[in-house]
């Protein structure tokens, strides 16, 4: 059989790509020198896949920030904003996912949502009335040649014009139906031009199929595929899905003349069942998701096999990732530090590539391909893991009692106003500061042993007063320790907890250059000692005005880890929630009276479809998070945190939350969400953040202060908190401290107009 995968890592096998990235943002190589290694990055990559026995090699996957915005770009579907800089495309393309800022000139970037159920975030494209939608750009076309160069027959790759019109923002008025007519001729002049530089395949990525699809939209996608396949071509057309089944278009698919349909049957384990009922079209060839692309589990061939075997079609097969590899780390070969019993089961992108063609030679009965089977099979014979019967004990002693705060929250409400006495409008960051190189290289020297745990301990606890007393010299009501002890939101919070291993090498891309490296959960989780209590105490002891203790939540430490594929969701969940829990509960013991539970990832692994959303996650995803606080008393406040995805279909489920303060990215989608919380009537107290902290740009104090205003023109003031829409871990100390000062000195403004009508 063929085979095939849906995307591969780019930010390369050692994060080659981001570090030229960045070097290139900080003038400290050229274009033509971050072009070099790009170019160096993708043949590898490419060569690799061929290597391993890939038959067809995805090509157009490659990006220096974003694929969607890459489809964007190519499509000329550019603000006028970024247009007026009169910058390269280059730096125009960064403008749009970072923002722009030099002398007096100052552009804020397009927002950044989740990319459907991962922690890849994706640019959303703006459509207004100025747009003119047209085939542009040459990115996909100049990769095509730097393959073909390289002796590689490419498969192109780009999005396809659903999804980008069901993941864009469409202003003045725009609707997508009115783009459809555009669109359709833009991508019928991308088959001709790949017809013309005899490019045999194209893959058009199309997962918001995933999605439930309406009677309208579907009435689009309809009539952009009519449209764009109405014209004979020589270029073979693959419609790739993935991230769930499509049974709201897949009749409709089946009959359209595309060469080859991908479909998911992992995520999209009700595919079989559409292909039961309404079969699947001889005359096309199915691309089948069967080798997982978002865990970095060995794949079990004997499930695969099954599966596999319930494909009941005379159609042509194509052996395929259930999506781009993209979500996983480059390579599991040079993990010589984790216990075997966990090595042996990791299969990163390299490896899946291989499983792919090991799974193709024991389809088709090949030489040596019993061997091949047999040594799978006895991987998988007694997969054990660490076993901890006192947190299975606890579980079982878990009543609902344990998963409700008391009293209700506006009782609390009046008395955390009366315990804390912070003015209108309280200032506050979102927990971390920057992660400058004296940090990490502090952090580097404790993990090489150059220095002693008491001189790593002693550089963090004086990072902590430095940053404590800027925070008072800065005016923020409500201050933080600065987290310069943790190097992940995620990873740090894994280390101190059993049942964690960890990679040396096991990076995956969150957005842009930034890359996170996801713990592996192996076993039952426990807390053997108390992770942050230390740092908040002292940073609390030294001022008067209120500290935050920062913990990660328990859904987010799940789904921004690699959890195991043979265990309940819900059962890691939870105990991850009682070890949080035990930490939460010693903070409060300790003086620590705000404590802030970040859930960025509440909304990650979101079933795609909405009727699925409580029964298969919402129902023990939001009582987790309960158990993690119900335990403090009524004057301790929690905040959490959430960030960068869609949260308006949700808020219910967010409120049910029971935390006190819940702080929203908002600023960089223009606060839309505020109009979403007013119609919703939640009832928490609210942070949306003020200023887009993933720019690099200075927002002014008459900027911040327009923005308060609007906030509180919709909001009741004593429900309204200020801050920057996420941590401030990435930025510069310059950015960071001019940033925060422009955002106090607005709030006191604002709040000096308020006294005054008061």
């Amino acid at each position: 059989m063929t085979k095939t995968i849906i995307g591969f890592p780019r930010i390369g096998a050692h994060r080659e790509l981001k570090f030229a990235t960045e070097h290139y943002w900080k003038h400290q190589i050229d274009q033509a020198e971050l072009l070099k290694r790009a170019h160096e990055i993708k043949v590898a990559h490419w060569q690799a896949q061929k290597d391993a026995g890939i038959d067809l090699i995805p090509v157009g996957d490659f990006s220096f920030f974003d694929n969607l915005l890459d489809t964007a770009v190519a499509l000329n579907v550019v603000s006028k904003r970024y247009r007026d800089l009169n910058v390269s495309p280059l730096d125009e393309y960064f403008a749009q996912a970072r923002g722009y800022q030099a002398n007096d000139e100052t552009v804020r970037a397009l927002p950044m949502k989740k990319w459907f159920n991962t922690n890849y975030h994706y640019i959303v494209p703006e459509f207004t009335k100025y747009t003119d939608v047209k085939l542009i750009g040459n990115k996909l076309f100049e990769e095509i040649d730097e393959a073909k160069t390289a002796g590689i027959d490419p498969k192109a790759v780009i999005i396809g014009p659903y999804t980008l019109l069901r993941l864009s923002r469409f202003l003045d008025g725009t609707k997508p139906a009115d783009f459809v007519k555009p669109l359709i001729a833009a991508y019928q002049s991308l088959l001709n031009k790949l017809a013309d530089a005899s490019v045999s395949y194209l893959q058009i990525d199309e997962p918001a199929l995933s999605f439930d699809v309406t009677g309208e939209e579907k009435a689009i996608f309809d009539q952009l595929y009519d449209g764009i396949l109405g014209s004979a071509s020589s270029v073979k057309v693959i419609l790739q899905t993935y991230f769930g089944d499509i049974r709201d278009v897949y009749e409709d698919v089946i009959q359209k003349p595309f060469f080859g349909i991908g479909l998911d049957f992992l995520e999209g384990h009700y595919n079989f069942d559409l292909i039961k009922a309404h079969g699947f079209p001889a005359d096309k060839t199915l691309f089948a998701g069967l080798v997982n692309g978002k865990n970095i589990w060995r794949n079990q061939y004997d499930l695969t096999l099954k599966r596999f075997a319930e494909l009941k079609t005379d159609a042509p097969i194509v052996l395929n990732t259930s999506c781009s590899l993209l979500h996983v780390p480059y390579s599991a070969a040079n993990e010589d530090q984790l216990a075997s019993d966990v090595q042996q089961h990791l299969a990163f992108a390299i490896e899946k590539l291989t499983e792919l063609v090991e799974l193709d030679h024991i389809v088709n009965h090949d030489q040596g391909s019993e061997e091949l089977l047999t040594n799978n099979q006895n991987l998988f014979k007694n997969v054990k893991h660490p076993f901890n019967q006192s947190v299975h004990d606890r579980i079982d002693a878990l009543s609902d009692d344990d998963y409700t705060r008391l009293p209700k929250r506006s009782e609390r409400e009046k008395v955390q106003k009366a315990e804390f006495k912070l003015p209108e409008l309280p200032t506050t960051t979102i927990g971390s500061f920057p992660q400058t190189k004296d940090v990490r290289a502090n952090r580097r020297k404790f993990r090489h042993n150059e220095i002693t745990r008491e001189q790593y301990d002693q550089f963090n606890r004086d990072k902590i007063a430095r940053i404590v007393k800027i925070q008072e010299d800065l005016g923020l009501d409500v201050l933080v320790h600065g987290e310069y002890e943790r190097n992940d939101m995620v990873e740090y919070f894994g280390e101190k907890l059993d049942g964690f291993v960890f990679t040396q090498n096991g990076w995956v891309q969150s957005y842009g250059t930034r890359g996170v490296k996801p713990p592996i959960i192996w076993g039952d989780i426990s807390r053997n000692a108390p992770i942050t209590v230390a740092a908040s105490v002292y940073a609390n002891s030294l001022t008067d005005k209120w500290m935050k203790g920062m913990l990660t939540g328990p859904v987010t430490i799940f789904n921004w880890s690699f959890p195991r594929e043979d265990i309940a969701r819900k059962d890691t969940v939870t105990q991850i929630s009682l070890a949080l829990r035990d930490e939460v509960l010693d903070l409060e013991k300790n003086g620590i009276k705000i404590i802030q539970i970040d859930e960025p990832a509440l909304r990650e692994n979101l079933p795609l479809r909405k009727s699925d959303w409580y029964k298969e996650y919402l129902d023990w995803a939001v009582p987790a998070f309960r158990l993690v606080h119900s335990g403090v008393q009524p004057s301790t406040q929690i905040h959490t945190h959430m960030c960068y995805s869609e949260f308006g279909d949700i808020l219910t489920a967010i409120d049910n939350l029971d935390a006190d303060v819940i702080s929203f990215e908002a600023s960089r989608a223009d606060f839309t969400l505020i109009d979403e919380l007013v119609a919703d009537n939640f009832q928490t107290e609210v942070g949306p953040g003020v200023y887009d902290i993933h720019s690099p740009r200075i927002p002014s104090e008459a900027e911040i202060q327009d923005l308060i205003q609007q906030i509180i023109s919709k909001l009741p003031v004593d429900k309204i908190w200020i801050n920057p829409d996420c941590g401030l871990k990435t930025r510069s100390e310059t950015e960071s401290f001019e940033s925060l000062k422009n955002m106090v000195e607005a709030t006191k403004v604002v709040r000096g107009s308020i006294y005054e009508h008061s």
